[in-house]
């Protein structure tokens, strides 16, 4: 099934539709949201892409980042995708939202208009493994850690979009 990203300016207003991976080419704006779950001791959840993803395979990245669909607001999206990808459910707060550009390689770029969502949860999840290879949860001072040495292991936009979220917390 061929899948859609909402076009927008910088001011979230509608510019139209584009094939999500045309969108990727061309680096056009459009709406996408990211989730930082956590578990009660703080810790953040990580999922580990799955090796058949057409850009960022086997990379680190947040719990969840889409886009949502057309007619779909953003938190509904974020948790459609909680559900596709994880297998769970879980309250989200919406905290802050921004623009960012990133070189996805191959060719791709990232150029999303993302609002970011947290949550808490401590259950079990039921993988999707044709998008999710696996998931761990991770204190910020070990993910600082594991950044600073391995930063290859994970997604372009998950070091944008944590540093913007330090920077709001």
């Amino acid at each position: 099934m061929e899948e859609f990203v909402v076009l927008v300016n910088p001011e979230d207003e509608v510019l139209g539709l584009m094939e999500k991976q045309q969108a990727h080419i061309n680096g056009l704006l459009h709406r996408a949201f990211s989730v930082f779950l956590f578990n009660s001791k703080g810790e953040m959840l990580l999922q580990k892409r799955a090796s058949g993803k057409y850009h960022s395979p086997n990379q680190w990245t947040n719990a969840v980042c889409s886009h949502p669909r057309e007619d779909e607001t953003y938190i509904d999206g974020a948790k459609r995708r909680l559900q596709e990808e994880l297998g769970i459910e879980a309250e989200l707060s919406e905290k802050f939202n921004f623009i960012y550009k990133a070189d996805v390689g191959g060719g791709l770029w990232e150029h999303e208009l993302d609002y970011v969502f947290t949550g808490d949860y401590e259950a079990d999840f039921h993988l999707n493994q044709d998008e999710v290879e696996e998931v761990r949860f991770i204190s910020i001072e070990d993910l600082d850690k594991e950044m600073a040495e391995n930063p290859e292991n994970f997604t372009a936009w998950f070091k944008i979009i944590l540093e913007e979220y330090k920077h709001h917390f």
